[in-house]
């Protein structure tokens, strides 16, 4: 382990952690600071700062611009990339837990890795994969699909045929018989995650990775059509929906598809157990590209400003630790993720129901679809921009509502010709 005691005892350390929706999933992060602090002999203190109405990243916005602040914070998707002026390098520690546990993902590298250095810690508290969350019963009855054979508890998957165009077809079927998927298009996260990973599966890179623009590309024509192909399907007021909307829809069983980690699942259990139990988090369809599941990671990142930096650095190794990460993904009931692959084996989603089992292909443990972030091979300050700005999900909508695709493509360039210039 990197950093001895002797550096920094009876010093003092200050966090702002992401204040989870899990009730007590907290109180186990603070037990592992604590546990660490007891043996170091530090001094903590934790702030859980929440994500509604956007309070952490206000609050990293203004430590930032202060230069003053949590020694420690937490932080989303992009927010190591626009803050990198201002982050302490964890180079250390990542050769550390990378030789220990075996690689991160390369999502991870992609938002954390820039101008060769590691800019913060893959957090396990927050992050997640937005994959398919189908109705058991409604997919089979409607669609033809058992999303459980084909992703069966325990096993490798066996998703050769689950597609997009299958997708198409159950998408058709389910909402023939009343059971639209709910599939949102609106301008918030989950719409955006969606959207990236389909446009992700056509190859459909609006920016590549040196940051040319390809919006006018076969590629993105295709991506288009198949969602205006989609959109026929899926609620009316798709355009409007919010990050709430699709679990809103799941939980009062109006649909038999959405793509959401577990979170829908977890309120369904407490309120519509009768929708919970039929209920199973699987994989994403394969496009002409690939199989592209939407992961978002949340970040460790220590300021550059920090008082307390080899603290820092010692807790961050302590908290990334196999059996720290276990306990919060336990504490979490399966839904946040370690960015280790080797840790996708945690008995939580094996166990976890009803029914048992639907959480097991939740953290890719197969490995056979590649978890990515939307907008990306872009470079990270672009696709950033791309993703909060959702212009794969306004493609999308202006198409469908009528715009010829070559006028939808000119719109979209010069968005991203904007970002450019900024």
């Amino acid at each position: 382990m990197p950093h001895v005691r002797g550096a920094y005892a009876a010093g003092k350390l200050t966090m702002g952690f992401w204040d989870h929706w899990v009730p007590g999933a907290n109180n186990t992060t603070t037990a592992l600071v604590n546990e660490w602090a007891e043996k170091e002999k530090v001094e903590v203190s934790i702030d859980y700062i929440t994500s509604v109405g956007n309070k952490n990243l206000l609050t990293i916005a203004a430590e930032s611009q202060a230069r003053s602040g949590h020694d420690i914070f937490a932080f989303p998707t992009w927010e190591p990339q626009a803050h990198a002026r201002n982050l302490e390098p964890v180079d250390e520690i990542m050769a550390e837990l990378i030789k220990q546990n075996g690689p991160v993902n390369p999502t991870v590298e992609y938002l954390a890795h820039t101008g060769g250095h590691w800019l913060a810690v893959p957090a396990t508290v927050g992050s997640q994969i937005k994959g398919p969350c189908s109705r058991i019963d409604l997919m089979k009855q409607h669609a033809g699909i058992d999303v459980v054979a084909m992703y069966p508890a325990g096993s490798p998957p066996k998703a050769e045929d689950w597609t997009l165009d299958a997708t198409l077809k159950g998408a058709e079927a389910c909402h023939k018989a009343g059971y639209p998927f709910g599939i949102g298009l609106g301008t918030t996260e989950d719409n955006t995650d969606t959207s990236g990973a389909i446009f992700q599966s056509f190859g459909a890179d609006l920016v590549d990775p040196k940051g040319n623009i390809t919006v006018k590309t076969d590629a993105v024509r295709q991506a288009l059509d198949y969602y205006r192909k989609l959109m026929a399907f899926l609620p009316p007021d798709a355009p409007a929906w919010d990050n709430t909307s699709n679990n809103k829809w799941l939980i009062a069983g109006k649909g038999a598809l959405i793509m959401n980690p577990p979170s829908a699942w977890a309120v369904a259990k407490r309120d519509a157990p009768q929708v919970a139990e039929q209920l199973w988090t699987h994989g994403m369809p394969a496009g002409p590209k690939g199989r592209y599941a939407p992961f978002l990671p949340y970040f460790w990142g220590i300021w550059s400003f920090s008082k307390s930096k080899p603290a820092a650095k010692s807790l961050l190794v302590h908290l990334s630790q196999r059996s720290s990460a276990e306990k919060m993904v336990a504490a979490s009931a399966g839904y946040d993720l370690p960015s280790f692959a080797s840790f996708a084996d945690f008995k939580t989603w094996a166990e976890e129901g009803p029914p048992k089992g639907t959480l097991y292909h939740y953290p890719n443990p197969h490995n056979h679809q590649t978890l990515s972030v939307g907008a990306a091979p872009a470079p990270p300050r672009i696709a950033h921009q791309i993703y909060n700005q959702a212009i794969q999900t306004k493609m999308v909508v202006r198409f469908k509502q009528g715009e010829p695709i070559e006028k939808t493509l000119a719109w979209a360039e010069s968005e991203i010709e904007g970002f450019m210039r900024t």
